[in-house]
C-alpha cells in the first residue's frame, strides 16, 4: 500500500513538472512576441469624441504634428461624433492637413454604438485607411467638401450617405471603407492594428504585428505599442461645455443663480457658482450654431421672471417669462453641419 501511494505521488509530481514546463514554454513564446512588439514603431491613437469644434480640430492637427516629429509609424483617429460646429473653410483646412500628412492616417469609428455623422463622417473619406466596428453607423454627410485632392467621395455610397446612414456591413459592401477585411467589421482597436500590418501607404510599409511561435509551434501574435492621447483637462472641460445640452443647462442655471443672488444681501456661493456657469455656458453659446433672436428672447424671459421673483407673487410677468422661455428653449440651437 505504501509503495502504491509513493508511485502515485511520483506520477503527480512528474505531471506537475511537465505542465509547468509547457506553461513556461508558452510564456516564453509570448514574452518574445511582446519584446519584439516593443521594438516596433508605436501607433498613436487619438480620440475624437463629441462635436468637432475648434478645440478638437486643433487637437487633431496637433496630433499629426506630434506623430510626424516622433517615431510613430501611423495615426489612428477613434471617432464618435455627430458632426462639426466649425466653418466649412475650417473643416477643409483640417482635411488638407490629414491628406498632406507624412504618416499614414487611419480612422476607426468605434466602439460599438459610435456614430460618425456630418463632417465627421467625411474624415473617413480623406483618411488613408478607414474602418468601422460592428453596431456603428456613418452618414448624413451633407454637402461633400472639396479638397486639393478633389471632391470628397465614398464611391458608390456617396449619394446615399449625404442624407442617410449606413452600418458597417452596408458601408463595406458599397465600398465606402478603405480597409478590406474578411470580417464584417473591425470590432476593437487591436483588430485595426492587425489589419494595418503589411499595408504600404505613402511609401511606408506598416509593421504593426509581431508573430512568434512557442515551443509547441503555436502562433503567438502581439500588436505594436499604442500611445493613447486625449484632450487635456482644461480643453476637455471647454469641449464638454460646448455641447448643446450642457451649454443650455449651464447658461440657465447660471442666470437663475445670479438672479437669486441679486435679491439677497452680499455675495455668496450661489453668485460665484452662477458666474462660473454663465462663463462656461457663454463659451458654448459662442461655439455652437444658435439663433440670436432666441437668445434675446431667453434673456427677456429671465428678466420677466426676475421681476415677479422680486415681488414674490406670480403675476403677468411670470406667464410672459414662461412663454418666452419655452419658445427660446425650443428654437435656441440650429442643427450642426
Amino acid at each position: 500500500m505504501h509503495t502504491q501511494v509513493s508511485q502515485k505521488r511520483t506520477y503527480a509530481t512528474v505531471g506537475l513538472l511537465v505542465l509547468m514546463s509547457v506553461m513556461m514554454f508558452v510564456s516564453a513564446g509570448s514574452a518574445r512576441a511582446q519584446d519584439d512588439a516593443i521594438d516596433l514603431a508605436p501607433v498613436d491613437v487619438v480620440e475624437v469624441n463629441g462635436l468637432i469644434d475648434e478645440i478638437v480640430a486643433h487637437d487633431i492637427e496637433q496630433a499629426i504634428d506630434r506623430a510626424e516629429n516622433s517615431n510613430s509609424q501611423a495615426i489612428i483617429f477613434q471617432v464618435n461624433s455627430h458632426g462639426s460646429v466649425v466653418s466649412t473653410a475650417r473643416m477643409t483646412q483640417l482635411f488638407e492637413k490629414i491628406i498632406n500628412s507624412k504618416l499614414p492616417i487611419g480612422v476607426w469609428v468605434g466602439p460599438t454604438t459610435a456614430r460618425a455623422y456630418g463632417s465627421a463622417a467625411q474624415l473617413l473619406a480623406v483618411a488613408d485607411v478607414s474602418a468601422m466596428a460592428d453596431g456603428t453607423r456613418i452618414g448624413k454627410t451633407g454637402k461633400l467638401l472639396s479638397t486639393s485632392a478633389g471632391k470628397i467621395s465614398f464611391g458608390d455610397a456617396s449619394s446615399q450617405l449625404i442624407t442617410s446612414t449606413l452600418n458597417s456591413q452596408q458601408a463595406k459592401k458599397l465600398g465606402a471603407l478603405k480597409l478590406t477585411t474578411a470580417d464584417d467589421g473591425v470590432p476593437v482597436l487591436r483588430n485595426m492594428l492587425l489589419a494595418l500590418d503589411g499595408l504600404t501607404i505613402k511609401g511606408k510599409t506598416l509593421h504593426t504585428v509581431v508573430d512568434a511561435k512557442d515551443e509547441n509551434g503555436q502562433l503567438v501574435r502581439d500588436a505594436a505599442t499604442t500611445r493613447f492621447f486625449k484632450l487635456g483637462l482644461v480643453e476637455r472641460l471647454l469641449h464638454t461645455s460646448a455641447s448643446p445640452p450642457v451649454t443650455y443647462l449651464l447658461f440657465i442655471i447660471g442666470l437663475a443663480l445670479l438672479i437669486f443672488e441679486f435679491f439677497t444681501a452680499g455675495i455668496g456661493i450661489a453668485g460665484v457658482v452662477g458666474a462660473i456657469c454663465v462663463v462656461l455656458g457663454s463659451h458654448g453659446l459662442a461655439t455652437l450654431p444658435l439663433r440670436g433672436a432666441s437668445l434675446v428672447l431667453m434673456l427677456i424671459a429671465m428678466f420677466a421672471l426676475a421681476i415677479d421673483v422680486q415681488v414674490g407673487i406670480p403675476r403677468f410677468f411670470t406667464g410672459l417669462g414662461l412663454a418666452l422661455f419655452t419658445i427660446s428653449s425650443v428654437t435656441l440651437f440650429r442643427p450642426s453641419d
